[in-house]
């Protein structure tokens, strides 16, 4: 019973993280995508991800989401972070 409602929470929890990222992180054409949509065409795709000295690159097909769309998602996921330094 108790591993069935712990089960239950991180079903609720994983549901409204994906709605709150769905609301402020992902453009306009994909707003009318469904939660099993955007889990399959962004979340659930192969990767490739190559580090380098100075930097990493991260491989991935194009046939799911179009590279200017991804390039998109991730710069609105970047201005949800705050710019200023928390106080100490």
């Amino acid at each position: 019973m108790k591993a069935n409602a712990a089960r239950l929470q991180l079903h609720a929890v994983a549901y409204n993280l994906a709605n709150f990222l769905r609301t402020l992180a992902l453009p306009e054409e994909m707003a009318s995508w469904s939660l099993t949509s955007i889990r399959e065409k962004v979340v659930k795709i192969g990767a490739k991800i190559i580090a380098h000295a100075r930097y990493s690159v991260f491989q991935m097909a194009e046939v799911a989401v179009p590279r200017d769309l991804f390039r998109r998602i991730l710069d609105m996921i970047d201005n949800l972070r705050s710019r200023e330094p928390a106080p100490c």
